[in-house]
């Protein structure tokens, strides 16, 4: 089974099961979002400054990999044109229920972040992607394909991991209290796990996960003709993972898309 085929299933577990990226939100949150008050996450828990996405209604935008139930309608909700895009069934499930019961228009397709053939050149005002490119092996090519549907002018808000939250086992650090790096980077759950337990995590219904470097996620966007135009960092939810105490864990860009 390829890595993609595992990560469907395995996301479409996750999200079966709930959890913090698969709980849809209430109708509350999106009548406000009608009203005009209304937020995203990018990553773990900061909000995107309002300014990052100007005047949102009317504007067409590609939700990538960021099904669930959470995003999509709230963006829908404040009068964006919005199409969210997801690998997992059971994550665009979460989008359509919200958008059934709440009487929002979205529309929903499925397929990989790195394919985006299905659209148009210039199909898009807007690329909003939370932190989701751990599930693909070359985030280059998410990157080709965002500026790729985005009209000159448009942006792509994207949200990833610090590469060096793959440095270390978190299961040894849960266990011991201390960090102590295991790994190299950049790392890749397929060549980076001794083969007993790449075969354990399969077995588990875990997705696949692999790190990639800065010079990557940002001189990757860089490469693929963007403008860099904001930044921040952000730590986990809460205090239970213990890097995040010492470490911003994640990172969000805004990018323009030069012509």
């Amino acid at each position: 089974m390829s890595y993609l085929s595992h990560n469907r299933l395995a996301w479409n577990r996750q999200s079966a099961a709930g959890g913090v990226w698969s709980t849809p939100v209430d109708s509350d949150t999106v009548a406000k979002a009608r009203a005009g008050e209304w937020q995203i996450v990018l990553t773990p828990k900061l909000p995107v400054p309002h300014d990052w996405f100007g005047d949102i209604a009317g504007k067409r935008v590609l939700c990538l990999a960021s099904g669930g139930g959470q995003q999509v309608p709230v963006l829908a909700a404040a009068g964006a044109e919005a199409v969210s895009f997801d690998l997992s069934d059971e994550q665009l499930a979460k989008d359509r229920l919200v958008a059934e019961r709440d009487g929002l228009s979205l529309r929903c397709e499925q397929g990989d972040m790195a394919d985006l053939t299905r659209f148009a050149a210039g199909s898009f005002d807007l690329v909003v992607h939370p932190v989701s490119n751990i599930f693909v092996p070359d985030v280059k090519v998410v990157w080709r394909e965002c500026h790729r549907v985005l009209r000159p002018g448009g942006e792509l808000l994207a949200g990833f991991m610090n590469p060096a939250t793959y440095l270390f086992n978190d299961d040894e650090t849960e266990k011991t209290g201390v960090l102590i790096v295991r790994y190299d980077l950049p790392y890749s759950d397929l060549s980076s796990l001794p083969p007993a337990e790449l075969q354990a995590k399969i077995e588990r219904g875990e997705p696949l996960e692999f790190s990639h470097s800065l010079d990557d996620q940002i001189g990757g966007q860089i490469e693929a003709g963007f403008v860099i135009t904001g930044f921040y960092e952000d730590r986990w939810l809460d205090d239970t993972w213990l890097l995040s105490t010492r470490s911003p864990v994640a990172m969000a860009t805004r990018a323009l898309r030069t012509p």
